[in-house]
């Protein structure tokens, strides 16, 4: 299922600058990201944004986990 869901985020230079999107469109994966790690509820980013779809949100947080499975994050030491 994780498979289909990522079939919502697409990638293309001509749109947004080649970062990742929701099907198509220029909703950025890194823009929904950015308002659930604010607080928004997927709710609210679908009374905001009506054309999407909970898929689609749930696409970001899916594309989000496997993009961090091959990354190594370096963080400042405290």
């Amino acid at each position: 299922m994780q498979n289909d869901i990522l079939k919502r985020i697409t990638i293309n230079p001509e749109v947004c600058h080649g970062k990742p999107t929701i099907r198509k469109t220029r909703h950025m994966v890194e823009s929904i990201l950015e308002y659930l790690a604010g607080g928004d509820t997927t709710e609210d980013i679908l009374n905001e944004f009506p054309e999407l779809e909970k898929d689609d949100i749930l696409a970001c947080l899916a594309f989000a986990a496997k993009t961090v499975q091959f990354k190594d994050i370096e963080f400042p030491a405290a």
